[in-house]
């Protein structure tokens, strides 16, 4: 087979059929800026601001949906194409309620842009988004000039009914991330586009609240979105990328062993995203592992062993509550066999303590009364 060449920024490259032109500059370390484009999924081009220039093509083609081709001569950065993204994102600015602190609109205009912004989010910070969002760091390179369009208020409030998630549509750019994350990441299928034109929208079914809908809350939608329309709702305000410190780990859940990334401030747990590389989940996590990390500070939670006396508990060592369950055990046994007892495991152990559970039944106790929680 001939090798297949690409001219990329005067750099000729060889390349596999069926690669886009993003791709081949992604393996050849040439960046290229996208917002609507997601890993894995079918590029859809609908952003425009990975747009670049090939020769003898009469406009400006996406990089992430155009086919390199043998021959192809491209340029990532002329002015050309440097001049459509700042166009473009300026347009995407304008459309909604991003309070970025990139207008160069007047101090007395923005201030009151500002307010707006407080009163619907209810809090004196800006964006939730703010430093983690990508439209902003790309308006910061492409020096944006949102005063050349009319910016007011969008007047539509975030959607807040959900103890995971907080939809704003006023901040949606319509890139369709969230979208394929739903429907080709986690297959889960809940949203997709809706209505027309300038009605366009991301919907559920019967365009209902995430609450009433078939959701199942696992928050790929919000690790996809580069913008601040979807928020994970308990790092709210608390969580930005530069105040606190992130720790690979396993999620204790189950025994699939699904990596996370906590983000840690002042020593607590305060947002799960998932490790976009890493096997097995390549990000993914579910309802429990992205969201479910509240437990950790419950004022319920035991600490110690007790041990009930006349109706009261006691706090007691652990070999003394151990010996405790033992003579127990060995009474019941004694008396009434082993079908008398049972044992339930807990989902959220790995998976050798779950084995260990079933051999101490099944092989000291003699018995196959085992189960385990997750059915519950």
């Amino acid at each position: 087979m001939s090798i297949q060449k690409i001219n990329i920024n005067n750099h000729d490259l060889s390349f596999k059929p069926g690669m886009t032109i993003l791709e081949v500059a992604e393996e050849n370390m040439i960046r290229i800026p996208t917002l609507c484009h997601l890993k894995g999924t079918i590029p859809t081009g609908a952003c425009r601001i990975c747009v670049v220039e090939v020769a003898s093509a009469n406009n400006l083609l996406p990089a992430c949906s155009t086919p390199a081709a043998n021959g192809m001569v491209v340029e990532t950065d002329s002015n050309k194409v440097f001049e459509a993204r700042r166009t473009i994102l300026e347009l995407l600015i304008s459309s909604g309620n991003h309070n970025c602190a990139v207008s160069e609109t007047s101090n007395s205009e923005w201030i009151d842009f500002q307010v707006d912004a407080m009163k619907y989010e209810e809090s004196e910070e800006l964006c939730p988004s703010w430093g983690d969002c990508k439209l902003q760091d790309l308006a910061y390179q492409y020096r944006v000039r949102v005063d050349n369009f009319n910016k007011d208020w969008v007047d539509q409030p975030p959607e807040l009914d959900n103890p995971m998630i907080v939809r704003d549509f006023s901040r949606c750019i319509s890139c369709g991330r969230c979208v394929q994350a739903c429907n080709e990441v986690q297959v889960n299928r809940a949203i997709d586009f809706g209505y027309r034109g300038n009605d366009t929208k991301i919907v559920t079914a019967g365009d209902r609240t995430l609450m009433d809908s078939d959701c199942v809350f696992c928050g790929e939608c919000v690790q996809v979105c580069p913008v601040g329309a979807l928020v994970d709702k308990k790092s709210r305000f608390k969580w930005r990328p530069f105040n606190t410190e992130k720790i690979r780990t396993t999620c204790p859940y189950c025994g699939v062993g699904c990596q996370q990334m906590l983000h840690v401030k002042d020593g607590e747990i305060v947002k799960v995203t998932g490790v976009e590389e890493a096997e097995p989940n390549k990000g993914r996590l579910c309802v429990k592992g992205r969201f479910g990390y509240d437990f950790i500070y419950s004022d319920e939670r035991l600490k110690t062993p007790l041990i009930k006396e006349n109706g009261e508990f006691r706090e007691a060592s652990w070999d003394e509550a151990l010996n405790l369950v033992t003579d127990k055990f060995k009474t019941i046994i004694d008396e009434s066999g082993s079908a008398a007892v049972a044992g339930v495991s807990c989902a959220r152990s790995i998976n050798e303590d779950s084995y260990q559970m079933q051999k101490l039944f099944r092989a000291v106790f003699k018995t196959n009364n085992i189960d385990h929680c997750a059915r519950t």
